[in-house]
């Protein structure tokens, strides 16, 4: 989802930054979009690592003079029951999807409250409204994406916060799963999931309104979801 938003972003004349920890997957996505005529930059760097996000918002800073968007979108989702006690996953989970949020936002917050703007982006899920089996922990730190957006939105006057909320879609996420049975529930829901650039048109809306119009919410699903 990250690729794509950042292509999309980058055909609407924005300038982007990637960060992410695979720096051979981030060059060859700058590569495209300036390929494109587009203007990208990128830095490795891990969310859940709070000096590694604060230099890459510092570095976003410097290349473009401004940051005007921060797209927390990073997330892990190794799905398992909870009598499977797969502890680490567990604490693998809070530090990627939580965590690195709380990140994002302690690094970027200053620098828009200075410039007098901003906005943050923060993907949460379908898990953020509803919980299904081997998805406690995962819906648990999405949950949690939507309070700390949603909190954050109430306390500021003039930064914009989007919580961006997809349901399943063509993407790595759940790789990582090591539980038998998550994995196959897995496959059977993707096979009516959307393209990743559904979720981009979805940012690129939600960045794209006037100033004085804060989107607080998307929840993006295939039609034939239920849930």
């Amino acid at each position: 989802m990250g690729a794509a938003c950042a292509k999309l972003l980058a055909q609407n004349r924005a300038k982007v930054v990637l960060g992410a920890r695979r720096i051979q997957k981030l060059e060859e996505i700058v590569e495209t979009i300036r390929t494109q005529g587009g203007a990208a930059e990128y830095k490795a760097m891990d969310v859940a690592n709070r000096d590694d996000m604060k230099a890459f918002i510092h570095f976003a800073r410097e290349q473009f003079g401004r940051v005007d968007v921060i797209f927390n979108n990073a997330g892990v989702m190794p799905l398992s029951p909870l009598n499977a006690l797969k502890v680490e996953e567990w604490d693998t989970m809070i530090d990627v999807n939580i965590r690195g949020v709380l990140n994002g936002i302690a690094a970027g917050l200053p620098i828009m409250e200075a410039q007098g703007g901003g906005q943050f982006i923060n993907t949460a899920s379908i898990g953020a409204h509803v919980v299904v089996p081997t998805g406690a922990v995962y819906c648990a730190t999405k949950y949690a994406v939507w309070a700390i957006s949603e909190g954050l939105r109430q306390e500021l006057q003039n930064i914009r916060v989007t919580t961006i909320s997809p349901g399943v879609v063509r993407t790595e996420l759940g790789s990582d799963i090591t539980d038998e049975s998550a994995k196959g529930a897995l496959r059977d829901l993707r096979k009516i999931s959307l393209s990743p650039d559904a979720i981009a048109q979805a940012v690129l809306y939600a960045a794209s309104q006037p100033d004085d119009v804060d989107v607080n919410e998307i929840i993006v699903r295939p039609t034939a979801s239920a849930f």
